[in-house]
C-alpha cells in the first residue's frame, strides 16, 4: 500500500534510515547505512535523515527506480466501509484491528506517489491499453517509462477476464484464463498460506473458488447511509461517510487513468 511508503499524517518526507546508503570517499570514515551517528536508530518518524528533492516517500529514488509500479484502486464508497467492518466487533476479534484510523484510507498517499512517478518519467506517458512501446529497462537495471497501469476494482469485478488480461499485457505477464480460478486443493491451500498473516481480511476470497463477472445493483447514497447506520450505528456511519467524502477527489483523479477495455 502506498500509505506505508510515505510519512504518516502528511509529515515532511525523509529517507528511511535503513535505506539511506551514504557513499563514502577518500578521507571519510567507514560506511554508514542509516544516516545516524550511532547506527541503531529505532525511534519513530521523523527520521534523522535528509529528504530527496520532490520525493514524497521514505524510499530512495534509486530503489523506487528498480520497481515496476501498477495501481489498484477501489471506490471509497466500497473500500472505506469494508475496512471499517474489520475494525469493529465481531470481525475485529479475528483481525486484531480495533482502532479505525481514517488516515489509513491511503488515497492521498497513492495520488502523491503516482504523480511523483509520472513526474520523474518512471511511469507514462503511455497508458495501459493503448498501442505503442511499453517502456524499457535501462543499462543500469532501472525500469524506465513503463506505461501507466491503474486498475479500478469496479472494472475488474464487472469484467474479470478482460481487465486481468489487460493488466498482464501491461506488466509483461503471460495471461491464462486459469488465473481466474483457484478451485483445486493445492490452489486453495496456497491461498490460505498467502493470506495467513491477515486473518479476517480476505475471508470472501478464501471461501470462493474463482472470479466471475458480478451481478450487482448500484446503491444510492441514501441506501448506503441506511445500511451503515444499521451495521455500525450513527457514529460509525458518520465516520465512514466523512472518510469517503475526503477520499473521493483523489480516487476520481486516479480513476481517469484506469485501464479501459
Amino acid at each position: 500500500m502506498a500509505y506505508y511508503l510515505l510519512p504518516p499524517d502528511g509529515k515532511p518526507p525523509s529517507i528511511a534510515p535503513s535505506l539511506n546508503k551514504i557513499k563514502r570517499g577518500v578521507g571519510t570514515s567507514k560506511a554508514a547505512t542509516n544516516g545516524a551517528t550511532n547506527g541503531t536508530i529505532k525511534a519513530p518518524y521523523p527520521y534523522p535523515t535528509d529528504a530527496e528533492p520532490n520525493n514524497p516517500t521514505i524510499i530512495p529514488k534509486d530503489i523506487l527506480g528498480k520497481m515496476h509500479f501498477a495501481f489498484l484502486i477501489r471506490n471509497p464508497r466500497s473500500s472505506i466501509p469494508s475496512y471499517y467492518r474489520c475494525t469493529v466487533p465481531p470481525l475485529c476479534e479475528i483481525t486484531g484491528f480495533e482502532d479505525y484510523m481514517p488516515s489509513e484510507s491511503g488515497y492521498d498517499e497513492m495520488r502523491r506517489l503516482f504523480d511523483y512517478l509520472r513526474s520523474i518519467g518512471q511511469i507514462g506517458p503511455k497508458m495501459a491499453g493503448k498501442t505503442g512501446s511499453n517502456g524499457h529497462t535501462a543499462s543500469n537495471g532501472f525500469v524506465q517509462g513503463v506505461e501507466v497501469c491503474v486498475v479500478d476494482a469496479d472494472d475488474l469485478l464487472d469484467n474479470p477476464a478482460g481487465i486481468i488480461e489487460a493488466f498482464c499485457n501491461s506488466v509483461g505477464i503471460d495471461y491464462h484464463p486459469s488465473m481466474l480460478k483457484w478451485d483445486t486443493e493445492a490452489e486453495q491451500k496456497q491461498a490460505q498460506v498467502a493470506f495467513a498473516k491477515w486473518p479476517g481480511f480476505h475471508e470472501d476470497v478464501l471461501n470462493s473458488t474463482g472470479l466471475k463477472p458480478r451481478e450487482h445493483k448500484a446503491k444510492s447514497v441514501e441506501d448506503e447511509n441506511k445500511e451503515w447506520r444499521e451495521k455500525y450505528g450513527e457514529k460509525g456511519a458518520k465516520i465512514i461517510r466523512e472518510t469517503v467524502a475526503a477520499s473521493m477527489e483523489d480516487y476520481e483523479y486516479l480513476k481517469q487513468y484506469a485501464v479501459k477495455i
